[in-house]
């Protein structure tokens, strides 16, 4: 007896030591960040802090083994990877300042406002980060979305005083002589694609994607009502070329825009393992890989 005691002594010691793993598997360790900075002519028009470290880029690392893909210079997919985070910690809030009461998607929140109404769901913070990036270009003519009854309205005609009018199912414009490209009539703008705009609109105006063709910026959506969005928001992959991804969101109601969790897989979580033939399953809605489009 005293030898199986000292035995099962000697098994607890090794266990304590770090050196029994029942899953037989190492923990996934992240790859060490390289502080990228901020590039040249990256504008986040709401957000004045130029403090590079607070980037998506530089906050959350890669697992193990794979780089993040290199994305060109002033591009949208660039755009994505240096959004600003808010600091470790902080909670989703809704559009009325209250705690969110479920957090269980939240991985970090992305330092950008939600509104005091509840208008910026999914579908319409996948087009505030994509008006927002070429807003900041001052690419005026390409911030543009559709109604859900199939109205075009531009950035190009707001700006210039020609503002939408919807009464019932019907949109008409009515011209002003005022002409205003100020930010707070960007900010009007956006609430009025909000009011109108969402999944069912969004989904007919994007192309389809093949997963194994995925990119930086692409949107997995449902059109529906309510329907979902979420966008990639930053890529890596290996030497084997195997691929990983984030994904980001807002939900109902109105909600701070966040990187997800992956609850399907917590050893390389927040990342995403691309399959072209799995689902695509997040905390708050499951997407098939025919769901991904591009703007």
């Amino acid at each position: 007896m005293k030898t199986i005691k000292n035995i099962l002594q000697l098994i607890i010691i090794f266990c304590l030591l770090g050196n029994c793993n029942s899953s037989g598997q190492e923990p996934q360790q992240p790859a060490p960040i390289i502080q990228q900075p901020l590039p040249k002519n990256l504008n986040y028009t709401w957000h004045s802090s130029n403090d590079a470290s607070t980037r998506l880029i530089n906050q959350i690392p890669t697992p193990e083994g794979y780089k993040r893909v290199e994305t060109g210079s002033n591009t949208f997919q660039q755009w994505l990877q240096f959004l600003p985070l808010a600091p470790k910690g902080e909670k989703i809030k809704t559009f009325d300042g209250s705690t969110k009461w479920d957090q269980s998607s939240n991985n970090r929140i992305i330092d950008i406002d939600v509104g005091k109404r509840d208008l910026q769901q999914c579908a319409d913070a996948v087009m505030r980060l994509r008006s927002e990036f070429l807003y900041g270009k001052k690419q005026f003519s390409k911030i543009h979305f559709n109604y859900t009854n199939g109205t075009k309205v531009s950035f190009d005609d707001w700006r210039n005083g020609k503002k939408p009018v919807v009464k019932g199912n019907k949109v008409t414009f009515s011209n002003t002589s005022k002409k205003d490209a100020s930010y707070s009539s960007f900010k009007k703008y956006l609430i009025q694609i909000f009011s109108y705009a969402g999944t069912a609109s969004l989904e007919k105006e994007m192309r389809s994607i093949e997963i194994e063709n995925m990119q930086i910026g692409d949107v997995f959506i449902q059109g529906g009502h309510p329907g979902h969005a979420i966008i990639v928001v930053d890529m890596a992959k290996n030497e084997k070329g195997e691929k990983l991804f984030l994904l980001a969101q807002s939900y109902m109601p109105a909600q701070s825009i966040h990187i997800l969790n992956n609850p399907s897989n917590k050893k390389i979580n927040p990342w995403y393992q691309l399959h072209s033939e799995n689902e695509v399953n997040t905390p708050d809605w499951d997407f098939m890989p025919s769901d991904l489009k591009r703007f």
